[in-house]
């Protein structure tokens, strides 16, 4: 199987009027995903944020779990959060996981011609270079990430034609189609 990472973008995102910008850290985002990467086998959690003041905040998160009281008290999160890094560019991400890793990048919208979950699967259990997987908060990732990446993913599908999950739920649906055993 090929190493897996997975990155959380603050910026470059979409805001609401589908504008590009930054958006805030969500301390449960930095806690959930951290979780969701170690159950999955992920290599790396990457929080990526251009903001000192939010990278700040994030690395305080992470400690809190990994050295702080709730280390002791719950050492199976401080396992997850462990694996969590904290840089300022989604191209400081790439270049973390080493050379040549491809970016895997989800959206809640259909982009030019996806690749399906289960070729995805197929792919990331064979031989290859790293991949990160990559997921924007506020309103999507910005354009110009979806057109750099080396492979977007086709969107999460629900009941119905309503589409705006958390980046929580998403985070483990996806790592879920893209890592767990077929049946």
């Amino acid at each position: 199987m090929r190493s897996l990472s997975i990155a959380l973008v603050h910026h470059p995102v979409l805001d609401a009027k589908g504008e590009v910008g930054t958006s805030t850290l969500t301390t449960i985002d930095v806690h959930d995903l951290s979780r969701s990467a170690r159950t999955y086998g992920c290599e790396g959690f990457y929080i990526v944020h251009p903001i000192e003041a939010q990278q700040v905040l994030a690395h305080r998160i992470v400690d809190h779990w990994t050295h702080g009281s709730s280390a002791k008290r719950i050492p199976d999160r401080k396992d997850a959060l462990a694996i969590s890094r904290v840089v300022a560019s989604l191209a400081d991400a790439r270049a973390a996981c080493g050379p040549g890793t491809e970016l895997w990048v989800t959206a809640a919208r259909a982009v030019g011609a996806p690749t399906t979950w289960s070729s995805a699967h197929a792919a990331l259990g064979g031989e290859g270079p790293p991949v990160l997987l990559v997921f924007g908060t506020s309103w999507g990732l910005a354009p110009e990430v979806v057109d750099g990446a080396d492979v977007v993913l086709e969107p999460i599908h629900g009941a119905g034609d309503w589409n705006h999950l958390s980046v929580r739920a998403a985070c483990a649906i996806a790592l879920d189609r893209l890592v767990a055993p077929r049946t």
